[in-house]
């Protein structure tokens, strides 16, 4: 299934977004009990009891279960503000990154508006600004280049009906991090070409580092031309409580964007943001742990990814539990291609597939962090029987 359309005046690499992605595919990547669960972009999942048993959470049981704030609850704005080194005024809650992202095209853009996408992407980043009208211009980046942001294509992609542009950083699927310098350009790339538009930067693994790696600050505050997105989902772990959040400088915009909410799903759960704000206020704890693990799993993952370089090559992640590896071309045809993807099933293996993304089906995108460190190794061994199997027509 090709749904995407060339643009020829944006370029080869520049293209038009007409078609809605294959949910088939979505549903199987879904099936988080398979035993070597490679496909999941987050660490380890919280429990409830976990959260519960942080600070600040001692009057639960008085919570009035009524409806909550459109904007957000003041402790949970206030819990965001802190991590994004802006004012709680500035903060709107949404649930999940992907709703933030829905209201804000839904806000700006009007019949005949473009919206520009940074691709590879996670599927929902493209699909909300489509099911919000916008017709959408992608720019897909190089596995080559190591994913890193291309501005002579985006500037090609530019144009005066251009009112949004959406990134993420570091991205899903590479985990590749933009640069604030990079991000710098753009914005006078924006001022050059395309002055109404908004920059979205989605920020959802920012803070997911490695070891004692310090996490870049949030772009929240460079410039008012910035939105950013993020959630508790995937740093944190705690993807079921649906909470997320945009910063916002502009004030029309902001209340725009509140009653956008207010209309559609009225409010958060009032359950939900107080849990999320006690695991806000308490991040470092947690994710000071979490960074240990992702610090041992990605060594594990290079070594491995070292170990198979005949037959797979990698992008080394930024940041995150997530990277994107390729099956080579000289140790891989494409029917070998074909037989791999038809052996992961047996062998109890889930992965990513790149064409999920927006990328061909030789990369797949493999979360490093979700499995337990003991059932990761034992994940990789699998994963390197499928690619044994997959190359040997006689065991196929």
């Amino acid at each position: 299934m090709n749904a995407f359309q060339t643009d020829v005046a944006g370029g080869a690499n520049t293209k038009v977004w007409r078609g809605r992605f294959p949910y088939n595919e979505i549903i199987s990547l879904l099936d988080v009990n398979r035993p070597f669960n490679l496909a999941e972009s987050t660490s380890q999942d919280l429990t409830v009891g976990e959260v519960l048993d942080m600070a600040g959470l001692e009057s639960i049981r008085d919570l009035k279960l009524g409806y909550g704030k459109s904007v957000g609850a003041e402790a949970l704005r206030e819990a965001i503000a802190e991590t994004c080194g802006v004012s709680a005024g500035q903060i709107v809650t949404t649930q999940g990154t992907a709703l933030g992202l829905f209201l804000l095209a839904f806000e700006l853009c009007r019949p005949g508006d473009e919206a520009v996408l940074v691709t590879p992407c996670f599927p929902p980043s493209r699909d909300c600004l489509v099911g919000a009208g916008v017709a959408v211009r992608e720019v897909r980046l190089s596995f080559e280049d190591g994913y890193r942001l291309d501005l002579d294509r985006i500037e090609a992609a530019l144009s005066s009906t251009t009112k949004l542009v959406s990134l993420a950083s570091p991205q899903n699927p590479s985990g590749v991090r933009t640069s604030r310098s990079e991000i710098e350009k753009l914005l006078a790339l924006l001022a050059k070409h395309s002055p109404q538009a908004i920059l979205f930067i989605d920020e959802t693994y920012r803070e997911a580092t490695y070891g004692e790696a310090v996490a870049t600050g949030s772009f929240a505050a460079l410039d008012p031309r910035i939105v950013t997105g993020a959630s508790v989902s995937k740093a944190l772990g705690a993807p079921g409580l649906r909470t997320g959040w945009l910063t916002v400088a502009d004030a029309d915009l902001r209340a725009r964007l509140t009653v956008a909410k207010m209309n559609t799903v009225i409010s958060g759960s009032v359950l939900d943001e107080a849990l999320a704000a006690a695991l806000l206020r308490n991040r470092e704890a947690v994710l000071a742990s979490r960074r240990r693990l992702l610090d041992g799993a990605v060594k594990e993952l290079a070594a491995w990814c070292e170990r198979e370089r005949t037959r797979v090559e990698w992008v080394r992640p930024d940041a995150g539990a997530l990277c994107c590896v390729r099956l080579r071309d000289d140790a891989f045809d494409a029917s070998a291609v074909s037989r791999f993807w038809d052996a992961l099933p047996r062998h109890d293996l889930q992965l990513a597939c790149g064409t999920w993304f927006g990328e061909s089906e030789r990369v797949f995108r493999l979360g490093f962090g979700y499995l337990p460190p003991a059932r990761l190794g034992q994940a990789l061994d699998a994963l390197s029987i499928a690619l044994d199997i997959s190359t040997d027509d006689s065991r196929a």
